[in-house]
């Protein structure tokens, strides 16, 4: 990041990116692995299915957010926080089958995933080819 930043703006930028993503993260991974946890914390109905999407999408912004702290191609920063926080949506759905939903979501989230993982190899190398400027 520089961009005539000062030295002193950049370091303010990157934490409150890194805070940010931390804070996304966090209670994304807990609604996660603890929905029940949460939803006493939050004040709101134990809703599983939910609290576990919720949570991986909160995920995969605060993966984007520290993404954007390496690279600086948006498109890649945003392919990527799509990826993990699909993929994981796609995880959500095949472990909470008995809680409802249809049987084929997590398949079909899943071939998203696998096209946008094919989308970001596909950007990357073009990039690398380039000498890293957007194809």
């Amino acid at each position: 990041m520089t961009n005539g930043y000062s030295r002193q703006a950049r370091t303010f930028v990157q934490v409150a990116v890194v805070v940010g993503a931390l804070t996304m993260l966090v209670f994304g991974v807990w609604m996660r692995i603890d929905p029940a946890g949460f939803s006493v914390f939050a004040r709101f109905p134990n809703h599983v299915h939910f609290l576990h999407d919720a949570g991986v999408f909160q995920i995969g912004i605060g993966l984007m957010m520290l993404s954007a702290l390496v690279w600086r191609d948006v498109l890649s920063i945003v392919l990527v926080g799509f990826f993990v926080a699909n993929t994981l949506h796609a995880v959500n759905h095949a472990a909470d089958l008995d809680l409802g939903g249809s049987p084929d979501n997590w398949w079909q989230l899943g071939l998203v995933s696998l096209l946008t993982l094919a989308g970001l190899v596909v950007h990357r190398r073009q990039l690398s080819r380039s000498g890293g400027t957007r194809p």
